[in-house]
């Protein structure tokens, strides 16, 4: 049992941009599942008596992320759970978002908190203390956690801190898929930019300073593949950080949308997809974690072929 916490901690030190490069090259994969569990959307073998109470439905939507895990885990790099379908369920929706983070550390994935934490000072340093920092005897709950950098470096600087002494790493919310974003992300500076622009620079500069050895570094950011001409923009101005790519899929993104994004190295870039591979077999009947297996192994193929390694 030593021996496995040792182990389990010097993996958690290892650099976050060198283990997702390792895990890369080992897969030839860039995908991430997002795990958004929703009661009312499980298969009718789950539901059961979810809709009895929080308990039963945080054990329902368990199960179903760990079988997605099973599915999917010979065809991706990482799991994404969104932490707000987990807090919906309460304490027991927590408990169940702790089973499922173990569940794909187990099946070596990298899990990537989606939870865009951003706050200043002391609930900052508690953000990162719950999801980047070991406690007592278990690894941190997330290899990575999305964060907002839109309130200032002051608000970064903890999860910066975090991941120099855990090896964790961070993507900052950058320029984002929905339609609403741009009317903050794309308002114009004096000189003529877009803000998402100079949030980018700052990033950069936090980024520089956290590079493994493989080139990429610990702080990436969040660009939405819906938006191909700002992915791009985005691989310019951050040649060294890890995009994570969403809207592929439901959203209507292509993997031909982010084949930019790519251009650092086959690992600087990973596409994250949720609701078209974890509900794939509402479109085509088929078992659900079959169906979910069929569709990420269909994306691993057509990222990996656009992302041109």
């Amino acid at each position: 049992m030593a021996q496995d916490l040792h182990a389990e901690a010097a993996v958690a030190a290892e650099h976050f941009g060198d283990r997702l490069a390792a895990a890369v090259e080992r897969k030839r994969s860039q995908l991430v599942v997002g795990l958004d569990p929703r009661p009312e959307l499980l298969p009718v073998e789950l539901r059961g008596d979810a809709h009895l109470g929080r308990e039963q439905a945080a054990e329902a939507c368990a199960r179903f992320c760990r079988g997605l895990v099973d599915a999917v885990a010979p065809y991706v790099v990482a799991v994404k759970p969104q932490l707000a379908f987990f807090e919906a369920l309460g304490a027991d929706g927590l408990r169940a978002f702790e089973d499922v983070c173990a569940y794909a550390r187990a099946a070596d994935l990298l899990v990537l908190a989606d939870g865009k934490r951003g706050d200043v000072g002391s609930t900052a340093r508690a953000y990162a203390s719950a999801y980047l920092e070991r406690a007592q005897d278990r690894p941190p709950l997330a290899d990575a956690l999305t964060v907002n950098p839109y309130l200032g470096h002051d608000a970064i600087e903890p999860f910066l801190a975090a991941c120099r002494r855990g090896g964790g790493g961070i993507f900052c919310v950058l320029k984002t898929s929905n339609s609403g974003g741009s009317a903050i992300q794309d308002l114009a500076l004096s000189d003529g930019r877009p803000l998402w622009h100079e949030v980018a620079r700052l990033v950069r500069e936090w980024a520089e300073e956290l590079v493994g050895e493989r080139g990429l570094a610990s702080v990436g950011a969040v660009v939405g593949a819906t938006h191909p001409r700002a992915v791009g923009e985005a691989r310019r101005l951050l040649p060294q950080s890890i995009l994570l790519l969403p809207g592929v899929g439901a959203q209507g993104a292509t993997p031909a949308d982010v084949a930019r994004a790519f251009a650092s190295g086959p690992a600087s870039a990973l596409v994250t997809v949720s609701r078209s591979i974890i509900y794939a077999f509402k479109a085509d009947g088929a078992e659900w974690r079959s169906a979910a297996g069929a569709e990420a192994a269909r994306l691993r193929r057509d990222v990996w072929a656009v992302a041109g390694w």
